[in-house]
């Protein structure tokens, strides 16, 4: 799959939880097994963090049920609140926090993977690169920046394994 993997590589995951979510909704109708992602991009390859960043909005049981089964797959988990505006407009974005993680954890690793379609990244990957690190990218190919794909040292197109990833 990935000419690029080394069994002796460390790999860090962080999951734009939303982002892949919600792709696999509107593409599939689909809900994704992160584990068995996780398992896939790794390879043989030594997963030292695997990261989910999820927003929580009505804290209903639905919710914490998702968020308790990405705990006990071993994902840490990053939860921010949704912010509403007074005008009735919502926030939820992750993109800086999933940077600064990105940053501050790659010291420890070889393989840096980046599951998520969002092209406001580039400049992350960028970064990486420029510090010596291999970064790769996993999303759907219909919902990823083009220039996204082509920045990343290896790019993953879960279409392509979507039988083994969609619930």
């Amino acid at each position: 799959m990935n000419p690029l993997v080394q069994k002796w590589q460390r790999v860090n995951i962080f999951i734009d939880t939303q982002n892949i979510y919600h792709s696999a909704k509107n593409l599939y109708n689909a809900k994704v097994d992160f584990k068995k992602l996780i398992d896939l991009l790794v390879g043989e390859r030594s997963l030292i963090n695997a990261f989910a960043y999820v927003i929580r909005s009505e804290f209903t049981p639905k919710e914490i049920d998702f968020f308790e089964a990405l705990i006990k797959q071993g994902i840490n988990l990053r939860i921010k609140e949704l912010q509403i505006y007074p005008d009735g407009s919502k926030k939820a974005d992750w993109d800086i926090g999933i940077a600064i993680d990105a940053v501050r954890f790659s010291q420890l690793v070889d393989v840096v993977i980046l599951v998520t379609g969002d092209g406001d990244f580039y400049h992350l990957v960028e970064y990486l690169q420029n510090q010596g690190k291999q970064v790769e990218v996993a999303g759907f190919s219909q919902t990823t920046s083009v220039k996204l794909k082509e920045l990343a040292d290896f790019y993953y197109d879960l279409n392509e394994i979507k039988n083994l990833i969609l619930i």
